[in-house]
């Protein structure tokens, strides 16, 4: 087995806690980043010199490149970075406050960008490695109530279909990860809720609302799985491109796809008929 050195962001709870628990378990090295590093101490205790915590929130783009930089000084070689920092944002877009929008962006969209831009030169001047980016099933399908959670994830993977092509040359290669829904604290505890409109109440918006509240835990994926999952898949080569994780995710993604292409399919004599004539 390869021993690599990771950096991982939002290592506090969920799929980023899982896959730090795993590596280091198996001799591995990290550099693991997270607001709040209290939970955290008994890891670093455990595991002394394979292990660099740092404190970062992801919309400080002066801090992502310190950290960054740090994580590289303190062990010369960095194999994978990992983008998991990032949270859900729950209601319609008319319950959304202003501020809410701008810091699931900054939080989910710039600071995963930012990371990436900052470990790039790094990764480049050693040859290349690999980044995986938290996406979700949220980033090919739809649910309703959660509209900016979806944009943030359907952008980055429109950032990642770009970038992908721009960094293969430095033999930098990229997975994009779509879970579905496991319990994590994810949709119990980390999600942020909109104030709620009473005229969204009854409608599609406001059934999610209503299995969100109270801390929704019937989740089918077991993220301990999931973190095993994109763990073994940086031992393929090339690079998966995606990887969806969770039987809902497979399905969910599947049907999405299924009927963009119908639709596609269906305006085909109307696209073609737009040209100028041969």
């Amino acid at each position: 087995m390869t021993t690599r050195t990771w950096f991982i962001t939002g290592i506090n709870s969920g799929l980023g806690r899982l896959m730090t628990e795993q590596l280091l378990e198996r001799g591995e090295r990290v550099a693991g980043t997270a607001r709040k590093l209290e939970t955290l101490a008994p890891l670093q205790e455990k595991y002394g010199e394979h292990f660099l915590l740092q404190s970062l929130d992801l919309t400080d783009t002066p801090a992502i490149r310190r950290v960054v930089d740090a994580a590289f000084d303190h062990f010369g070689h960095i194999d994978v970075i990992v983008n998991n920092a990032g949270y859900g944002l729950f209601g319609a877009a008319e319950e959304l406050l202003d501020e809410q929008i701008v810091h699931q962006l900054d939080t989910n969209v710039i600071g995963s960008i930012q990371v990436v831009r900052a470990a790039l030169p790094h990764l480049r001047a050693q040859g290349g490695g690999r980044i995986m980016q938290l996406s979700s099933m949220g980033g090919q399908w739809a649910m309703p109530g959660l509209s900016l959670y979806h944009a943030s994830k359907w952008a980055m993977e429109g950032f990642f279909e770009s970038t992908i092509q721009d960094i293969a040359p430095f033999d930098i290669q990229v997975t994009i990860v779509e879970p579905g829904s496991a319990r994590t604290e994810f949709a119990a505890n980390s999600a942020a809720l909109a104030p709620a409109m009473e005229a969204y109440a009854q409608t599609p918006a406001g059934a999610v609302r209503s299995r969100i509240e109270p801390g929704f835990r019937e989740q089918p994926g077991d993220p301990a799985k999931m973190a095993r999952a994109m763990i073994a898949s940086v031992d393929r080569n090339p690079a998966p491109k995606r990887l969806a994780l969770g039987s809902d995710a497979y399905n969910n993604i599947k049907n999405a796809l299924t009927e963009r292409l119908a639709a596609l399919e269906a305006q085909k004599d109307i696209a073609m008929s737009t040209d100028f004539p041969a």
